[in-house]
């Protein structure tokens, strides 16, 4: 299985979701089977309940799973079926470490972010891609992940600490990372302003998640 990730930096609303999509549409093009998955750092569980004027509309899943509008897009671009697990939610991971934690999954032990939440991320992203969606038997070729927000932002950390491990894990020829930056232009100097983008490349470096050391092979 090969990965695909998406984050983005600088500011949020640039496009992430179509990003995905489109790479996903790329790769059938050249013959992959693709799937796809929604992070969104936010405690809720699911979409259900949140503002539209906030979070924008609700995409309903064919099995009643309220999710994030991108996970639409995913189905209508590449042409699959998703489930709500394809929709990862900080609500959802802490939801099931904690019932892990209840039923004693973990011996006594002191349950952390490290490496409890980041494991419950990677299990669950392992899990959900080997899913078929496309309606053939047997799992996709590729993976879409898409990491909702910006990098940077504390809810986001814990993610971005598990897919640093998750990327180490697989291998660097299994994972790929795309990231999704604002290169803005300023009328005073009429040229293109890269800084905030290098600042932002750093930031991932930082977290562990290198984008020039990432790439795919057959």
């Amino acid at each position: 299985m090969k990965y695909v990730l998406v984050t983005g930096g600088v500011v949020s609303g640039l496009g992430k979701g179509v990003t995905a999509s489109s790479i996903g549409v790329l790769l059938q093009a050249c013959g992959f089977r693709v799937t796809s998955i929604k992070i969104d750092p936010y405690l809720n569980t699911d979409a259900g309940t949140m503002s539209p004027f906030e979070h924008g509309e609700v995409f309903v899943l064919d099995d009643g799973g309220e999710v994030d509008l991108d996970l639409g897009n995913y189905e209508r671009f590449l042409d699959i079926k998703l489930t709500r697990d394809n929709n990862i939610t900080t609500g959802k991971i802490y939801q099931s470490v904690v019932e892990k934690e209840r039923r004693g999954d973990y011996l006594g032990k002191t349950v952390q972010v490290v490496p409890h939440i980041t494991d419950a991320i990677q299990e669950w992203i392992e899990r959900v891609a080997q899913v078929p969606v496309d309606g053939k038997e047997g799992p996709a070729d590729v993976c879409v992940i898409e990491l909702g927000g910006t990098i940077g932002d504390i809810e986001s950390m814990p993610f971005i600490e598990a897919l640093g491990q998750f990327s180490y894990r697989v291998g660097p020829s299994n994972f790929c990372l795309v990231h999704v930056s604002l290169v803005p232009v300023l009328n005073v100097v009429g040229e293109q302003k890269t800084k905030p983008t290098q600042h932002s490349v750093r930031q991932l470096r930082g977290l562990r998640v290198d984008p020039k050391s990432s790439c795919l092979s057959q």
